[in-house]
Formats: C-alpha cells, structure tokens, sequence
C-alpha cells in the first residue's frame, strides 16, 4: 500500500524539478501533503521563544524545585502542547545519547539554550557530526535520523563542568512514536526496533 504522504509530496517535488509548477504553488502543494501546517521555520520560532521564557523566568515551576539538575539521565519537562504541538525542555547528562533515531511522522526543531550538544546525524551514506553551543538551533524534516548526547564542557565555553546543558524542543504533531536504528557492516542504516513514545529524544526522565 502506498503511503498517502510520501506519495504527493514526491510527485509534487517531481513536477517541480520538471518545470510544470511555479515555485509557489509547488510549495503549497508540498505543505499540504505534510502531517502538520507548521513549518521548520514555525518550529525554530516556538523553540526559541520557549528558550526565552525559561530565562525569564516563566517556567520555574516546572524545573527541579531543589535547583540541582538531574547527573545520572537525561531529563524533561513539557512547556506547553495542544492538538498541533509540543514544546520541551530537556535536562542532558554526559555520556548518554539518544541513539540514532527518528521522530516518525514529525517534525521537530531545537534550541539550545545553555551548553553544548553533538548530532550524529546519518546523511545516506554515513554519519555526520557538528556541535550546536548555545543559541544554536537547528530543525528535523521527515526521516531525519540522528543521535544527539551532550557535548564535553570545553565545546560548551562552560567554566565550571556540570553546569547544566538545556535545550527546548519542538515536535509537530506531538510525538506519537520513534524508530531506532544501527548503522551495518556493509554501511548502510538499518532499522531496529519502533516505539510508541510521547517523551523527546527517546527516554527523558
């Protein structure tokens, strides 16, 4: 059975490559096939406002009431979230990643709001890494498969290590489900297992 996503959008992209639609409506027509009216753009604004309003102040209510982040796992909270979207913040710990992951059939973006993270992001022939210091931001289309893990504190400029690396995420619809996956012998990405999950970038506290 063909999928009623991927089908439109790639003839759509088709018949923009071919000349036959103007740029515009090509783009509406793309947008219509997605799973969500918000675009990345839409996402990286909502990321960034969030990020704004934890340094202000606005969801102190939400974060450990001791002021002591967790050490031991990774940790999140939720800021907001309707029918449409969700938007968290998420506590990283060193040492542990995600593992290499999807977000199924959503869209996501971040901001980082204070530290340091990596991104191990596979690009169809092998994985790629950068490094996104706070007040970096960067957005995840469909089958954007990737590994995130706090960054080591000298690439977060910190002075002191444990200070608390935070970023606020994005997922449009709200994440129902995640599929893992192992990067094979013969370099290629295979896929290991798929979880319904409503927790960001796999299992946050």
């Amino acid at each position: 059975m063909r999928s009623s996503v991927i089908t439109p959008v790639h003839n759509s992209l088709a018949a923009v490559a071919s000349g036959r639609l103007a740029p515009e409506v090509a783009e509406r027509a793309v947008a219509s096939a997605l799973p969500t009216r918000l675009r990345p753009a839409d996402l990286l604004r909502l990321t960034d406002e969030g990020a704004e309003d934890v340094l202000a102040g606005r969801y102190d209510h939400l974060l450990p009431a001791d002021g002591r982040w967790p050490t031991e796992s990774r940790w999140a909270t939720r800021l907001s979230a309707d029918d449409e979207v969700d938007v968290w913040l998420i506590g990283w710990v060193p040492d542990q990643s995600t593992e290499l992951h999807d977000h199924a059939g959503s869209l996501g973006a971040l901001t980082v709001l204070s530290g340091a993270l990596s991104e191990y992001r596979w690009n169809g022939r092998e994985l790629r890494n950068r490094t996104l210091t706070a007040g970096d931001q960067a957005s995840f289309p469909l089958g954007w498969v990737h590994d995130v893990v706090r960054a080591p504190d000298e690439f977060a400029g910190a002075s002191t290590p444990g200070n608390p690396t935070l970023s606020v995420h994005a997922y449009s619809p709200p994440l129902t489900a995640m599929s893992y996956y192992e990067v094979t012998g013969h370099g290629t990405l295979r896929r290991t297992k798929t979880v319904l999950t409503d927790q960001p970038e796999g299992d946050a506290k």
